[in-house]
């Protein structure tokens, strides 16, 4: 009993040890583990549907634009403006500009008005008036020709000398009056024409009345339609290329020709996407679209691809314009919301694919690591075409598995692993 007692203790005190120098030491002296399972996917066949994603903003469609009007001047102040995103009517006022320059110019065509009008006045009346005497000159010759041609009836009955008299004042008489009708039609058309020159003065002084009255009301620019107040952005003067530029506000100049704010139809929207290059050659007008208005999580609208514009920015970020009509737009959206969009740009119909990370290249050659019983073999592959999570491959079979990670890199990181346990102090 006492041997036992004794080999009872020695296995307690044994076990004891081996739990604490297990505690204390364990993790040092255990070999280092397989690395982790490398995950793996099967090669698929089916329809990939290719998409481009892009983020942009919402605007109305068919928006109507105010623009500062061609007054003839150089920019122009802006005294009152809506403010960014106000509602308003068709006939409400959006933005007031500056009519000093163009109220002077009134003033300044009005007061030539009144004076040409008063010389049309005045030279009507000196042309009657020269008329008028021109006629009682003529009426008097007249008179003067009768008179002298009763005298010359008796002539017979005259001595000679007297007769002769008579036939030479019938003569001067008649030339007298020959002289004051060609005269008068002379003088007639002299009035005329200086009352057409007074009148042609005084349209023209009409004509600048009424084109300044035309400016200032031009420069009130009202809403066509119902909508919201979109402001545009202030770039007068401003070389900030590439950086934010903030709206137009009170006092601020603009151009004639320069979009000051504008109203999109609420009844229309459409999204504006700015595009990297590399995608232009994928989209195409008619193009459906799924969007995601940030302002309105957890909702999706149907679109379609409206218009792609011209490519501009600089050589390292070339982008383009794309504008997506949305088909049922929401009550609740606005101008300048973010949104999100998502481009159907072709399917591929019973291809074959794996995921994009699946695919590796190296030294120009693209291939999949394909799990055999041995390990991962490296296989050569053609890529036919890539979207964001998925590519189309050919030049393997369907339902092969391949690594969704590098094998080799996975083994040099378990390698560096174990040697940085091996080297940790015992």
């Amino acid at each position: 009993m006492k041997r036992l007692n004794w080999i009872a203790v020695i296995l307690v005190l044994l076990c004891g040890g081996a739990y604490y120098a297990y505690r204390q030491f364990g993790p040092n002296l255990m070999p280092v583990s397989a690395a982790p399972e490398i995950p793996v996917t099967t090669v698929k066949r089916g329809d990939v549907t290719f998409h481009v994603n892009a983020e942009g903003e919402l605007q109305g469609g068919a928006t109507e634009m105010l623009i500062v009007p061609m007054t003839g001047s150089g920019t122009t102040a802006i005294t009152y403006l809506r403010q960014n995103g106000e509602l308003v009517k068709k006939g409400d006022q959006v933005v007031k500009l500056d009519t000093t320059e163009q109220d002077f110019k009134l003033r300044e065509a009005e007061a030539d008005l009144a004076e040409a009008e008063q010389q049309v006045i005045q030279a009507k009346a000196e042309s009657d008036a020269r008329i008028e005497e021109i006629r009682y000159a003529l009426l008097q010759a007249q008179a003067d020709l009768k008179i002298a041609e009763l005298e010359a009836k008796r002539n017979e009955i005259l001595p000679r000398l007297t007769a002769r008299q008579n036939e030479l004042a019938v003569d001067a008489a008649r030339d007298r009056l020959t002289k004051l009708e060609s005269d008068l039609e002379n003088r007639r058309k002299t009035a005329i024409t200086g009352v057409a020159i007074q009148e042609t003065a005084q349209a023209r002084a009409k004509v600048r009345a009424d084109t300044a009255r035309k400016n200032i009301a031009s420069m009130t620019l009202v809403a066509k339609t119902s909508g919201y107040v979109a402001l545009q952005s202030n770039d007068e003067g401003n070389f900030r290329w590439g950086m934010y530029l903030p709206p137009y506000q009170v006092g601020d100049q603009a151009r004639p020709g320069k979009g000051v704010a504008q109203i999109p139809d609420m009844t229309s929207w459409e999204g504006s996407a700015r595009i990297g290059e590399l995608d232009r050659g994928h989209l195409a007008e008619g193009q459906a679209a799924e969007v995601e208005v940030v302002a309105m999580p957890g909702r999706k609208f149907a679109g379609q691809v409206k218009a792609i514009g011209g490519t501009t920015g600089p050589p390292w970020e070339r982008r383009f314009e794309c504008r997506i009509g949305l088909q049922q737009p929401d009550l609740g959206m606005r101008p300048g919301m973010s949104a999100r969009f998502r481009i159907v740009t072709g399917t591929a119909r019973q291809a074959l694919w794996v995921p994009s990370q699946a695919l590796f290249e190296a030294d120009g050659r693209k291939f999949v690591y394909v799990r055999t019983p041995t390990g991962f073999v490296p296989q050569d592959v053609k890529l036919e075409r890539r979207s964001e999570s998925q590519v189309v491959i050919t030049g393997v079979r369907e339902g092969l598995q391949v690594a969704l990670a590098n094998p080799t890199d996975l083994a040099k990181k378990r390698n560096q692993k174990s040697s940085a346990l091996q080297a940790l102090p015992q």
